[in-house]
C-alpha cells in the first residue's frame, strides 16, 4: 500500500464527464489499497472566465478580492469531485487549501509556499476516506485567501506529496507524459519516459507547459518523485527524478531531451546607457524592485557612439508596462537615453544532460535555424541548454526543424486528448 497524491488539471475536470471520469480513476486507486490526496485545479477555463467578469467590472481590481475571487473556481471542482468519488461508494471530503494547511506569505496572486500543517488531511487519511484538496490557494498570517500564480496547482500537490512523505506525486494532464516538444506544435515528438529534475527544470522554465517550474523546484528540493500520465488513458507516463540518475540517463538517451519555446516574453532594449561600472546594476535592480522576472541578457558596446552601450533583456508579456514605467522613472539617474521594447518574441530551447558531454549542439542548432534563413537576436546557456530568441511568427517551423535535425522524432504522432496540456 502507497500514499499517492494525485493531481488532476482544469482539462481532465472540464466538465461533468470528465470529473466522473477522475473520479472513477481515484476510486479505482483507493481500492488498490493505497491511500489517496487529490488536488484538483478549476474547470476549464474558469480562472480566465473570472478574471475577464473582474475586468468588466473594474480595470484594477484590488489583489486581495482577486485572490478571493479566483479562489472560486477551485471550490468549484473539489466540491464536485468529492461528490462523484461517493456517489461511487468512496467515502471523500473536500477542503480548501485553508482547511487543508498551507500557509502562504502575503504576496496576494502569486504567494509562495511557506508551510504546510497538513493536520486534517492526516485525519482524514487515517480514517480511510479520500481527501480532495483546491488546488492553487492558501491562506497567510493575516488569515485572507490567497493564491498561488499560474500553475499554482501543480506546486500545490508536490508541495502536500512532500508534507505527507507520499510515495509519488501523479500529475494527470491531457498528453500521455513529457514530451520531446509540445504535441501540439510538433506532431512527432517523442514522449520521455524519464528525465532529470535538472532537464524538467530548464524545460519548464522555458516553455514547456505540462509541470509548471516552481513545482518541478519544490520537488527537487525535498526530492518528490513525480509521475505525469493522462487522465485520459492508464499509460505509463513520464517520470522525473533524482538528479544524480542523469549521467545513467546521458548515456542511455538522446544528447538532446526535448525542444521547448516560449512566445510569452517580451524584449526591453535600454540603449545610450554609460558604459561604466555600476550602469547594469542600476537598471537590473530597477527591474527587481518591481519582480521583474528576467530570462535572457545580452549587452552591446556602441561603436557609434563611444562610452555608451545597448542592454536588452527579456521579461514575462504581462510584467513589461511596469518594468518599462519603473526604468522610465529612473531615467535621469541610470542615465541611458532611449528604451526600444519588442512585446513578443519567440524563444526556442533546447535541453538535455548529454550535452554536457558532446559537443556539435552549438553547431548542429545554429546551423538548422540558418537553413530556414532564421536570424537570432539573443543567445543564452546553461550547461544542459541553449536558447534563442527568434522572430515570433517563425517560431513553430523552427521548433520542427530542430527537432528533426536532432532526431528526436518519433515514428507515430502523439496523441493529445484535451486541448490545453494542463
Amino acid at each position: 500500500m502507497a500514499l499517492i497524491v494525485q493531481k488532476f488539471g482544469g482539462s481532465s475536470v472540464a466538465d461533468a464527464e470528465g470529473i466522473k471520469r477522475v473520479a472513477a480513476r481515484i476510486a479505482e486507486t483507493k481500492r488498490a489499497g493505497h491511500d489517496v490526496v487529490v488536488i484538483v485545479s478549476a474547470m476549464g477555463d474558469t480562472t480566465d472566465d473570472l478574471i475577464d467578469l473582474a475586468n468588466e467590472i473594474t480595470r484594477t481590481p484590488p489583489a486581495r478580492e482577486m485572490d478571493i475571487l479566483l479562489t472560486a473556481g477551485e471550490r468549484i471542482s473539489m466540491a464536485l469531485l468529492a461528490m462523484a468519488v461517493n456517489d461511487l461508494g468512496v467515502e471523500a471530503h473536500a477542503y480548501t487549501g485553508r482547511q487543508a494547511g498551507l500557509m502562504t506569505d502575503d504576496r496576494y496572486g502569486k504567494a509562495s509556499i511557506l508551510g504546510v500543517v497538513p493536520e486534517r488531511i492526516l485525519r482524514t487519511i487515517q480514517s480511510n476516506a479520500v481527501a480532495i484538496v483546491a488546488g492553487f490557494q492558501g491562506v497567510n498570517v493575516h488569515n485572507d485567501v490567497t493564491t498561488l500564480g499560474r500553475g499554482g496547482s501543480d506546486t500545490t500537490a508536490v508541495a502536500f506529496a512532500a508534507a505527507l512523505h507520499a510515495d509519488v506525486c501523479e500529475i494527470y494532464t491531457d498528453v500521455d507524459g513529457v514530451f520531446s516538444a509540445d504535441p501540439r506544435i510538433v506532431p512527432a515528438a517523442r514522449q520521455l519516459k524519464i528525465m532529470t529534475y535538472e532537464e524538467t527544470l530548464e524545460l519548464a522554465a522555458h516553455g514547456a507547459k505540462v509541470l509548471h517550474l516552481r513545482a518541478v523546484e519544490f520537488a527537487r528540493k525535498f526530492g518528490v518523485a513525480i509521475h505525469v500520465r493522462s487522465s485520459f488513458s492508464h499509460q505509463e507516463g513520464t517520470w522525473i527524478v533524482s538528479d544524480h540518475l542523469s549521467e545513467q540517463k546521458a548515456m542511455e538517451a538522446p544528447v538532446i531531451a526535448g525542444v521547448a519555446h516560449d512566445r510569452s516574453q517580451a524584449k526591453i532594449s535600454v540603449s545610450g546607457v554609460p558604459d561604466i561600472p555600476g550602469a547594469a546594476s542600476k537598471i537590473f535592480a530597477t527591474v527587481s524592485a518591481v519582480d521583474g522576472n528576467i530570462d535572457m541578457i545580452v549587452q552591446n558596446t556602441s561603436i557609434s557612439n563611444p562610452g555608451r552601450s545597448t542592454i536588452s533583456f527579456t521579461v514575462p508579456q504581462e510584467q513589461l508596462t511596469e518594468v518599462v514605467d519603473a526604468l522610465e522613472a529612473k531615467k535621469e539617474e541610470i542615465g541611458f537615453v532611449s528604451i526600444r521594447i519588442s512585446e513578443q518574441i519567440g524563444i526556442l530551447s533546447v535541453v538535455g544532460a548529454g550535452m554536457r558531454s558532446h559537443t556539435g549542439v552549438s553547431a548542429k542548432l545554429f546551423e538548422t535555424l540558418a537553413s530556414l534563413g532564421l536570424n537570432i537576436d539573443i543567445i543564452s546557456t546553461s550547461e544542459i541548454r541553449i536558447s534563442v530568441v527568434l522572430p515570433p511568427e517563425s517560431l513553430d517551423e523552427a521548433a520542427r526543424a530542430v527537432h528533426t535535425a536532432f532526431g528526436l522524432d518519433a515514428d507515430t504522432e502523439a496523441i493529445v486528448y484535451g486541448g490545453t496540456g494542463r
